[in-house]
């Protein structure tokens, strides 16, 4: 995959599952935990078992959206020496998954590093956007820039209470998706309220023809059925992040896999498919356990 292709397949994903009567399924993992590569053994994991686009998230000090249950795994992830290459390490590694990845990070990170390098280096890894959820509204042409230089999907998240004037002008700062929150609060803090989402969607897609995915509080299949009615992914993080609570990282896994194959099923998979591997993509395949 070229630099310039990852927003388009992102784009391309989310058309084919709705194409199919679907969501897309998005797993959210952070980097790092319960180690570098204990956490991208999970990512490929969950691809395995049905996920559609990987979302993984960069470990940061001040998780302001993130519950406990994220906030302790992230926080574990930063204890253990995990960075902003660690992050590229794990795109570069999903490459042959055949699913998109898109990264998930506060600003600041982003700042820090530089938001043009941070694009380019994403970019060159495989990446295929990024979801800043506390983007600072000066931010955004410079971040457009980067973004759009680089081919990624630029995600901002749309709060629940969200004005009309909100909504558009988030909604008109995203290419590849639109997050839209399923509840108030923060990830993990409590369950989607599926009518609330609901309606939500229905506002954004006023405004947009940008494809609506729901997350925060999405961790059943009946909670993942109530929003595939509407949505064009269903997002879940922490659930995920929980099942890694386990006594070893094989229990971890078994747990996942499980997970996301009763989510899978919930919204009517079929078999995974992968709209690029007619394009010869290699088929996805778990690397070696590093120990």
């Amino acid at each position: 995959m070229s630099e310039q292709d990852g927003r388009a397949w992102l784009e391309d994903v989310l058309a084919a599952r709705r194409e199919r009567g679907r969501p897309a399924l998005i797993g959210y993992l952070p980097i790092g935990h319960p180690s570098v590569p204990g956490s991208i053994e999970a990512m490929f994991a969950i691809v395995e078992a049905g996920v559609d686009v990987v979302e993984i998230g960069l470990p940061h000090h001040d998780p302001v959206m993130d519950g406990p249950v994220i906030r302790q795994a992230t926080e574990s992830a930063l204890r253990g020496g995990t960075r902003i290459a660690d992050l590229f390490t794990a795109v570069t590694a999903l490459a042959s998954a055949t699913v998109p990845v898109v990264c998930m990070t506060y600003w600041d990170p982003v700042e820090q590093y530089g938001a043009e390098r941070f694009a380019r280096d994403l970019a060159i890894a495989g990446g295929c956007g990024v979801i800043v959820p506390d983007l600072p509204g000066g931010k955004v042409p410079e971040w457009t820039a980067s973004t759009d230089a680089h081919g990624l999907a630029r995600i901002l998240v749309v709060p629940p209470d969200a004005s009309g004037e909100q909504i558009s002008r988030i909604a008109s700062a995203c290419t590849g998706f639109v997050y839209a929150a399923g509840r108030l609060g923060l990830t993990g803090s409590g369950e989607v309220d599926i009518a609330q989402a609901k309606n939500l969607v229905d506002r954004v897609r006023r405004v947009t023809t940008t494809s609506v995915c729901v997350g925060f509080g999405i961790s059943t299949p009946t909670h993942a059925a109530g929003v595939a009615t509407s949505a064009d992914g269903v997002i879940v993080g922490t659930a995920l992040v929980e099942c890694l609570a386990a006594s070893s990282l094989d229990a971890g896994l078994t747990r996942l896999t499980t997970l996301i194959g009763s989510l899978a099923a919930s919204l009517h998979t079929p078999a995974p498919a992968c709209v690029r591997c007619a394009s010869g993509r290699p088929a996805a395949g778990r690397p070696a356990r590093i120990r």
